[in-house]
């Protein structure tokens, strides 16, 4: 059973265990997935692991669907929540609200995880 389960926006995101950032006003927030997860296709799945010492500090599995796997590869250098948010519209058939409200919710699931840094 997922430890966390939830549809948000367009966007699936799960978090397996093994044992047991918003936008603001500014944006200019840069950040970054921490060093350490890799994102892999596995058969129809999309998941990201922890390795090496990433594996230490977080014991479990994320499942992405297809737009949860876009943010997380765009995440995977620097970057800013209005870059997400251009790169979405221009990617998804999306209104700009709808897309800034579930990356503002992806980045806060991610940063509420520790997996991100600023």
């Amino acid at each position: 059973m997922p430890l966390h389960a939830a549809w948000k926006g367009e966007y699936k995101f799960l978090i397996y265990p093994f044992n047991g950032g918003t936008i603001g006003k500014d944006g200019f927030n840069i950040m970054k997935i921490k060093e350490g997860f890799v994102l892999r296709q596995v058969a129809d799945a999309t998941i990201v692991v922890p390795s090496g010492k990433a594996s230490l500090d977080f014991n479990g599995m994320i499942t992405l669907n297809d737009t949860g796997a876009f943010l997380w590869k765009l995440l995977e250098s620097p970057t800013t929540p209005e870059k997400m948010l251009a790169e979405m519209l221009k990617e998804y058939d999306v209104d700009e609200a709808t897309a800034k409200r579930g990356i503002e919710r992806f980045i806060a699931k991610l940063s509420g995880e520790g997996l991100l840094e600023e």
